[in-house]
């Protein structure tokens, strides 16, 4: 049951008690309480709707920032790695591919599409790939 119509009830018993309101102190009282009570009541409804509004509201905020956060850091994760990596060309079948710092540390990479192992040669500051010599 809401407060308005907690309220409405109240007013119903006091009317129901047939309290003289204009000539009573207490039925004076009464009505002016019932009265009070009644505009209380509905200024809560008020408040209710409007933080379900509210919350309504925020959901969808936070549903976009939620987007925004995945873009923005799916950026910063990209720049992460392409910070973190480089890339080569198979000397075999001219895939691209990126080398980490593991793999600059072992100084040798095998090509995932047709598995073919070079060793990286890093003359002229530039990373290029040489296949082994037999």
């Amino acid at each position: 049951m809401t407060i308005s119509e907690k309220v409405a009830y109240l007013k119903g018993l006091a009317e129901g008690l047939n309290l003289d309101v204009e000539k009573s102190k207490e039925g004076k009282l009464i009505s002016v309480m019932i009265g009070i009570l009644e505009e209380i009541g509905l200024s809560i409804e008020d408040l209710e709707e409007n933080a379900l509004a509210l919350g309504e509201e925020i959901d969808v905020l936070s549903d976009d920032l939620a987007e925004v956060e995945s873009v923005v850091f799916e950026d910063e994760e990209d720049e992460d790695l392409e910070d973190e990596a480089f890339e080569v060309q198979c000397p075999n079948c001219e895939e691209p591919l990126f080398i980490d710092d593991e793999a600059l540390a072992a100084g040798e990479i095998q090509c995932p599409n047709c598995e073919t192992r070079f060793a990286l040669d890093l003359s002229d500051d530039e990373e290029e790939a040489q296949l082994p010599e037999d």
